[in-house]
């Protein structure tokens, strides 16, 4: 079979068969493009090329060319990222008795154990008292960033929700997170209050539950949601400017609250599959990069009891 036959019916089973999020579907079709554009560079018409001449030579020349054709220095994991898609693709290939090179010959390098950056409580304490404004723009600020750290949501999933979808009243609202499946979200006393204000100092007639404040009031009865819903971007950069009011030296983004949320719990002893659920994370291996940051605190206990 060809690849580019090959490629298309991937991508079928992909949303047909195993049921994957639009994105994710996406981000394979995107590394499988790559592959593509590999091959021409080798002067092999992709489109005719046959999946059984794919080799582990050949394979290793596609991570080498993701190195040089980047415009940057791509990280071990972005390296990953392709290789992962395209053993998915081989085994793939495999279950449908295609015959190809065989998945488990491409290795993975091994990547540094991931990062992450949260905030301490003096830091979120001095974050959420940065500015000390009553203005609209504030309250709405406020809210998000209260919203983010109380609840463990993904900033997609905070920027695509509507006034209606949240019970105000009962202090929960559901989301679909990317393995298409459905979550409640528990929001706090605290959160509840501010996203009342912000909602009762609007004069709109909008359905986000967030939305831009820059434009003129007299335009507002024109202005569509998508137009006015706000993006990741403005989220992160609206955190960034606040967090340097208060003097946080740390690089953050709006995910670093993401991040706060579920150490927070952490500290406080919370059920380590509690927090996976909360998070919509698919996998507990993914949550368990949260206990490399409480590490610390379980050592200062072991050696205040055990002397």
């Amino acid at each position: 079979m060809n690849f580019s036959k090959a490629h298309k019916n991937f991508l079928n089973y992909l949303e047909v068969i195993k049921n994957k999020s639009d994105k994710t579907i996406e981000q394979y079709d995107r590394h499988l493009n790559k592959f593509s554009e590999f091959l021409e560079e080798e002067n092999i018409d992709s489109f005719n090329f046959e999946v059984e001449k794919i080799t582990l030579n050949l394979a290793d020349k596609f991570r080498e060319f993701l190195y040089s054709s980047a415009k940057k220095r791509i990280s071990v994991k972005t390296a990953n990222a392709y290789m992962i898609s395209l053993r998915a693709f081989l085994k793939y290939l495999e279950k449908k008795a295609i015959k190809s090179l065989s998945a488990t010959a491409i290795d993975l390098i091994k990547a540094e154990p991931r990062q992450v950056e949260f905030l301490t409580k003096d830091e979120l304490e001095r974050l959420f008292l940065a500015p000390n404004t009553k203005t609209l723009i504030w309250t709405r600020d406020l809210a998000i960033m209260e919203m983010i750290y109380s609840t463990g949501l993904r900033i997609s999933e905070l920027t695509s929700l509507n006034i209606k979808d949240v019970d105000l009243k009962r202090k929960e609202f559901a989301v679909r997170w990317k393995w298409r499946k459905v979550r409640v979200v528990y929001i706090t006393s605290h959160a509840t209050e501010l996203i009342k204000d912000y909602i009762e100092k609007r004069q709109d007639h909008l359905s986000p539950l967030f939305i831009r404040h820059n434009v003129n009031l007299e335009n507002i009865e024109i202005m569509t949601d998508e137009k006015m819903r706000l993006s990741r971007f403005f989220m992160t950069t609206m955190i960034k400017k606040y967090a340097s009011q208060a003097f946080i030296l740390k690089n953050i983004s709006a995910h670093t609250l993401r991040h706060s949320f579920a150490t927070t719990l952490l500290d406080k002893w919370a059920d380590l599959r509690a927090i996976q659920e909360m998070l919509g994370h698919s996998s507990i291996t993914t949550t368990q990069v949260y206990t490399h940051v409480t590490n610390k605190k379980l050592k200062e206990i072991h050696k205040k009891f055990m002397k």
